[in-house]
């Protein structure tokens, strides 16, 4: 059974970081193209980021770009999230998902994480 934990999550205040961890039960997690995602009550999920089979590819919503960084551990089945600079605004259930890099849609989800930003 594929599963994704996500870890990390917190409360910090305005200006803070927190780096948010993905563990994955994929057998061929390096196949997997793996992305971010956050929600607000009442939001449609948004992607914030995602990362290419090796690592060497990233991208970045316009919301996070130069304060989040997608990195990924190929080695250890774990993609991560380190968040920067935050604000009160970025206060949402963070997940990590996981697609092929053949279709855009991802196919394995984690639980979530709650982050709070106070401000």
């Amino acid at each position: 059974q594929v599963q994704l934990v996500e870890s990390g999550g917190g409360l910090v205040q305005a200006g803070g970081s927190l780096r948010l961890s993905c563990a994955a039960s994929l057998r061929t997690f390096s196949t997997y193209i793996m992305g971010w995602f956050r929600q607000v009550p009442g939001k449609e999920r948004e992607l914030l980021a995602s990362i290419s089979l090796s690592g060497g590819g990233t991208y970045y919503s316009n919301s996070v770009k130069g304060r989040f960084t997608i990195s990924r551990d190929n080695a250890k089945n774990t993609v991560f999230l380190q968040m920067n600079s935050l604000k009160p605004e970025d206060t949402a259930v963070y997940y990590c998902a996981a697609r092929f890099s053949t279709t855009m849609t991802y196919r394995y989800w984690g639980q979530g994480t709650q982050v709070t930003v106070s401000s």
